[in-house]
C-alpha cells in the first residue's frame, strides 16, 4: 500500500473514531466503561487520538486534563466515577507533604530544620544511637533520614508490627541523616505521627480543616496504624476531580479561587529537586517527583499501579490519572504507557491548544 493510500486510510479511520466518540458523548456514558461525567473541549481530532489510546489501557480508571484552569478532558473507565474516591497509594506522600507545609505556615511546626527527636521522647530516651536525633523534618520529606527502608521487601514486616512508629525509628542507620535518598514509606508515616503530635489533631482532622474544606473537596478516612495514627504516605483516597484541584493548587502557587491554602514558598520548595532516586534517576523534592516529559519539565505525585497528578507549569497543564492499584504482570507496561500517553499525546495536544489561543503578535510588538 502506498504512503498516500495509507494516509487516506488513517484519515478515514480517524474520522470514524471521531464520529464514534461524538456518539458516545451524545448517548451518554457507556455502562461498564465510562462513568457519570464525560467531557472534552480539545479539537475533535486531538481528543479522539487521546481517548482511543486511553481506552486501550485496561488498568486505566480515570483521565482528567486541565489547561489554564479549564477542564478540557474528563473520562472514566471500567466502573470508575467522578464521585468515587480512588486509592492514591504512594501519591499520598505528596498530599502529606502538603499538610506538613500547611502546618509550618500555621506555626504548628517550627520549620523543616526541626529535629524529630522532640516528638518521640520515649523512643529517644531509650535509644543509645544519638545520630538518629539529628534527623529533621526535611530529611523525612526528602527520604534522606538515613534509616533502613520499610518499603519493598521490608514493607510487610513493618505493617504487621505492633507499633509502626517504633518499628521505623528502630531501623538501623544505613547512611547519615541528610545523605542519599532511601525511599521508605516509614519516613512519611513519621510525618503523620509528627502532625498528630504538633497539631493536637489527627492527620485526617487536620487535612479536612486546612486542605479539604478550603478546596471544597472530601477527604475520606483511611487506614490507621495500631496506635490510631493515620497511615502517612499510603492508602489515602480522593476522587479524581479532588486530585485535579490539588494539581491546580500547585500550579497556582498555593492559592486557588482567591484563597491561599499553602504558601507560595512551600509550593516552590516542594517542587525543587533535592535528591535523586538511585534506581530511576528521577529527582525528588518534598514528596513530589520531577522529570522531563515531551520536552517540558513535569512535577508529579506518583502512586503504585499508576496513580498520578502531573503539573506542567510551562503549559498551565494538570493531568490526573488513576488506575487499578492491584499487582499484575502488566503493571510495569501500563506505567510506561501512561508516561507515553502524557508525553506523546496530551502534551502535544496542550501545546497546540495553547498556541491556538495565544493572541497573534502585532508587528510593532515583535520589533518590526
Amino acid at each position: 500500500m502506498s504512503r498516500t493510500a495509507k494516509r487516506n486510510r488513517q484519515a478515514r479511520w480517524l474520522g470514524v473514531v471521531t464520529l464514534a466518540v461524538a456518539g458516545v458523548w451524545a448517548a451518554g456514558p457507556v455502562p461498564g466503561t465510562a462513568a457519570d461525567r464525560v467531557s472534552s473541549s480539545l479539537a475533535p481530532g486531538l481528543q479522539a487520538s487521546v481517548l482511543v489510546r486511553a481506552r486501550e489501557l485496561q488498568r486505566l480508571r480515570s483521565l482528567l486534563v486541565s489547561i489554564g484552569g479549564e477542564v478540557v478532558e474528563e473520562h472514566y473507565f471500567h466502573g470508575a466515577s467522578a464521585r468515587r474516591p480512588e486509592n492514591l497509594k504512594s501519591a499520598s506522600k505528596s498530599i502529606l507533604s502538603l499538610l506538613v507545609g500547611i502546618a509550618i505556615d500555621r506555626r504548628y511546626l517550627a520549620g523543616i530544620d526541626q529535629p524529630i527527636a522532640g516528638f518521640f521522647p520515649r523512643f529517644f530516651a531509650a535509644t543509645e544511637d544519638d545520630r538518629k536525633a539529628a534527623i529533621t523534618i526535611e530529611d523525612l520529606l526528602t527520604m534522606r533520614s538515613g534509616l533502613e527502608t520499610t518499603s519493598n521487601r521490608s514493607y510487610g514486616r513493618w505493617v504487621q508490627s505492633a507499633n509502626w512508629v517504633w518499628h521505623v525509628l528502630s531501623r538501623p542507620l544505613v547512611d547519615q541523616p541528610g545523605g542519599r535518598m532511601i525511599y521508605s514509606t516509614g519516613s512519611t508515616h513519621l510525618l503523620s505521627a509528627i502532625l498528630t503530635q504538633a497539631t493536637g489533631m489527627s492527620t485526617l482532622a487536620f487535612g479536612r480543616r486546612y486542605l479539604a474544606e478550603p478546596l471544597g473537596i472530601e477527604l475520606p478516612a483511611w487506614q490507621q496504624d495500631p496506635q490510631g495514627i493515620y497511615f502517612g504516605g499510603n492508602e489515602m483516597q480522593l476522587t479524581p476531580p479532588a486530585m485535579l484541584k490539588i494539581g491546580e493548587l500547585f500550579l497556582r502557587s498555593g492559592t486557588l479561587e482567591g484563597r491561599e491554602v499553602v504558601s507560595e514558598g512551600w509550593v516552590r520548595a516542594s517542587l525543587t529537586p533535592r535528591t535523586r532516586s538511585r534506581f530511576s534517576g528521577r529527582q525528588y523534592g518534598y514528596g513530589w517527583w520531577t522529570r522531563p516529559l515531551g520536552g517540558r519539565q513535569a512535577h508529579y505525585a506518583w502512586g503504585y499501579g499508576g496513580q498520578f497528578i502531573f503539573v506542567v507549569p510551562d503549559l498551565d497543564l494538570v493531568v490526573v490519572m488513576t488506575s487499578t492499584p492491584t499487582p499484575g504482570d502488566e503493571r510495569r507496561a501500563h506505567l510506561g504507557a501512561l508516561y507515553d500517553l502524557v508525553e506523546e499525546e496530551i502534551i502535544p495536544a496542550a501545546e497546540r491548544r495553547v498556541a491556538a489561543e495565544r493572541p497573534p503578535v502585532r508587528p510593532e510588538a515583535a520589533g518590526f
